[in-house]
């Protein structure tokens, strides 16, 4: 990435292993909602039936996760996030949202939050459409990510994840620090890496759309041997684009290849590599308070706002079936990183059209290493079947971070004039850090289902985690030990084989910071799921309570971090995926939240609304398929609406957006039985409102985008 200021050195260590009106809006549609999540007759099927084939998902095991034959469905039958081990959707005492590839493939979503956006529980967007990293929140909190298991950390300040890069996304609400480590109480994403399969397939994809988005993006594989013993896949996407606002650019490289050895039926071998590349700007660093500019108003300084994200990522998979019901998995995953951040934004008024501004600058870097390796026994005793799982975690990694922070130009937002961006090499950091930590884990999950018909869950991990930071500007170096054990419980009831009640306990832990105790959740939930026989539908519904505390905060006093506090949110999830018939879909989605600031360590804020979390969000998306006639091919319409209800900005509830409905659409034309035309467009309204804000600046949600996409197949 080439910049104007010189990069810092990131010297690392290749160490072992890391690890009203509005209102009345969302009312309407969540009686939709609630219509769509009660309209899975079982009389669908025959219709079904009589207007073509049905495609069936085929499971295939990928290293202890499930990775569903996704291809024409919006449909998952099975999951793996609840416990690792792979199992039946309704099995598992937990509410999991998947989003399929076809499902992606349907909405066109090119980002994470894109991805999860008609999920429910999940918030998008909270940041508008400031694209640094994946913001989203479950369940009223932040949420922690996996790739096939391994963490890669919390979406927020994290990279941007191609999304083309993944079979699949596993959406587990509620704490999963059992199955996983590290995790939020709200729930976790779990992405799904795309491996070679047999066969020979294949996409070409190219692109353009709004803000001259240039694209082209190629999914190609096939097998290296006649037996199929030997397969490889290559996935790739190239793109050359800017955004909504002024001096802006969306560029990006990303390339993976895959190899896969089958020796034999019982042994998988995989291994694949990728490099991601991206040259952005990030923002248009915010408008003024209460204004109401066009969205490409730029009012950062062009010769310094960027982010640059280059990271190299290689991943190992093992599966082994030794028969007599004892198989083992392993992953290891090596990754090295780097990111570099320049902003210049609005943080305040000066006085008339004058905004005040600052400057923030951070450079980081790390590499790791990450190791999973785990043995899993079924059998069974009479009546009863059982699962076993025993599995270790080890990881190590070494990063880097040094942070600049100073005051900016003041910009005439009338006549805004760019004086420049800044040498960072003559400023002196706010803050540089090196971090090495180590963490090992162990994990035991244990399933026994009674007659088919009574499942109980159980599982029990514990963490240790070693932590050195050492401040580069003092030289002075803080250590840290943290030994962490967390379970879960869960109690399944198949009434019928295609209904399901169950109760599930999860805690969850994250260790904020070296001088203060670990952040700490437990979640208690209800649920029930439905999946009508003879028809692809799923209906779920969800009822939970969960609690936060040792919330971290920074003493105003001493600029130190502190434990202070607990916050708690109660809430109903319902969701809905249904094939009616051949040419008809929907995925439907609604959640009610209700947070509560329990405990503040400062005195105030007690029995206020947690900031960012709105009391209700839901979601529809329909598509309709108009079969061909004569010369013309298929062509199939979406339409999709996002509520999301108003939230604060702040913990003392002072400042305040209001709810909003966004609108999206497509449609898509198979022009002949290889090739396809896709047109989609997000917020097809250009509806407009504040997402952030809250300190000097607001931020909108992202405006339309339009992008057509010319899909060819073998």
């Amino acid at each position: 990435m080439t910049r104007q200021h010189p990069k810092s050195p990131l010297a690392l260590s290749r160490a072992a292993i890391s690890c009203p009106a509005a209102l009345r809006g969302g009312t309407a549609l969540a009686t939709v909602l609630a219509a769509a999540w009660l309209a899975g007759l079982p009389d669908a099927a025959p219709a079904q039936d009589a207007a073509g084939p049905v495609t069936t998902l085929r499971p295939i095991e990928v290293e202890g996760d499930v990775a569903d034959d996704d291809e024409g469905s919006i449909l998952a039958d099975r999951v793996s996030g609840g416990s690792r081990m792979s199992a039946d959707v309704l099995d598992t005492a937990a509410s999991i949202s998947v989003i399929t590839a076809e499902e992606i493939r349907r909405r066109d979503a090119q980002s994470v939050e894109e991805v999860l956006q008609y999920s429910p529980g999940v918030v998008t967007d909270i940041y508008g459409s400031d694209d640094r990293f994946d913001f989203f929140r479950i369940r009223g909190f932040g949420a922690w990510t996996y790739r096939d298991g391994l963490p890669l950390g919390s979406s927020f300040g994290g990279i941007r994840e191609e999304v083309y890069a993944f079979e699949r996304v596993e959406v587990v609400k509620g704490g999963n620090s059992t199955a996983f480590g590290i995790s939020d109480p709200g729930g976790s994403v779990n992405y799904i890496t795309k491996t070679p399969r047999g066969g020979r397939h294949g996409e070409i994809t190219g692109s353009y759309g709004s803000h001259d988005r240039k694209e082209v993006g190629f999914d190609v594989g096939g097998d290296l041997t006649e037996d199929g013993t030997l397969s490889w896949r290559f996935t790739g996407k190239l793109r050359d684009a800017e955004d909504e606002y002024d001096f802006s650019r969306d560029d990006e490289t990303f390339l993976m290849l895959g190899l896969a050895w089958r020796p034999t039926d019982a042994t998988t071998l995989s291994f694949v590599v990728d490099h991601l590349h991206r040259d952005g700007v990030p923002g248009g660093g915010g408008h003024p308070v209460g204004s109401d500019f066009p969205r490409n108003r730029f009012f950062g300084e062009p010769s310094f706002n960027y982010r640059g994200t280059d990271r190299t990522v290689a991943t190992l998979m093992l599966d082994h079936d030794f028969g007599n019901g004892l198989t083992f998995g392993s992953t290891l995953r090596w990754t090295d990183q780097a990111t570099d951040f320049g902003y210049a934004y609005i943080g305040g008024s000066a006085g008339g059209t004058v905004a005040s501004r600052s400057f923030f600058a951070n450079d980081s870097g790390a590499e790791s290493v990450q190791a999973d390796a785990r043995l899993q026994y079924d059998t069974g005793f009479g009546a009863v079947d059982s699962r076993t799982l025993l599995g270790i975690e080890a990881s190590t990694s070494d990063s880097r971070t040094t942070t600049w922070f100073t005051a900016a130009p003041d910009i005439d937002t009338a006549n805004p004039v760019y004086t420049g961006g800044i040498d960072l090499s003559t400023l002196a950091p706010f803050q540089s850090r090196r971090t090495e930590q180590e963490t090992t884990a162990l994990y035991l999950q244990q399933e026994l289902t009674f007659s088919d018909t009574v499942i109980a869950t159980a599982g029990v991990r514990h963490d240790w985690l070693d932590i050195t930071q050492t401040d580069l500007l003092t030289g002075t170096t803080t250590r840290g030990d943290y030994s962490e054990t967390t379970a879960r419980a869960g109690l399944t009831w198949k009434i019928r084989p295609d209904l399901s009640v169950y109760g599930s306990y999860s805690q969850s832990v994250v260790p904020a910071s070296l001088t203060v105790e670990p952040e700490r959740g437990e979640q208690y939930e209800l649920g029930v799921k439905y999946r009508p026989e003879g028809s692809r539908a799923l209906f779920t519904a969800a009822v939970y309570d969960l609690t936060k505390n040792n919330i971290t905060r920074t003493n105003p006093a001493t600029g130190l971090q502190d434990t202070i506090g607990e916050v708690r949110v109660r809430g109903i999830d319902l969701e809905a995926k249904v094939e009616m018939m051949r040419n008809v879909s929907l995925t439907a989605a609604w959640s009610w939240l209700d947070s509560e600031i329990v405990e503040n360590g400062t005195g105030g804020n007690i029995g206020n609304e947690v900031s960012f979390v709105p009391d209700q969000v839901g979601s529809l998306w329909v598509s309709w398929l108009v079969p061909g006639a004569g010369t013309r091919g298929d062509m199939t319409f979406g339409l999709g609406a996002r509520y999301t209800g108003g939230y604060w900005f702040d913990d003392a509830n002072t400042q305040r957006t209001g709810d909003a409905v966004v609108l999206d659409a497509a449609w898509s034309w198979d022009v002949r039985e290889d090739l396809q035309l896709n047109v989609n467009i997000q917020n097809l309204l250009d509806e407009k409102h504040v997402a952030y804000g809250g300190f000097g600046a607001d931020f909108h949600n992202p405006g339309r985008t339009v992008n057509a996409t010319l899909r060819h197949t073998w």
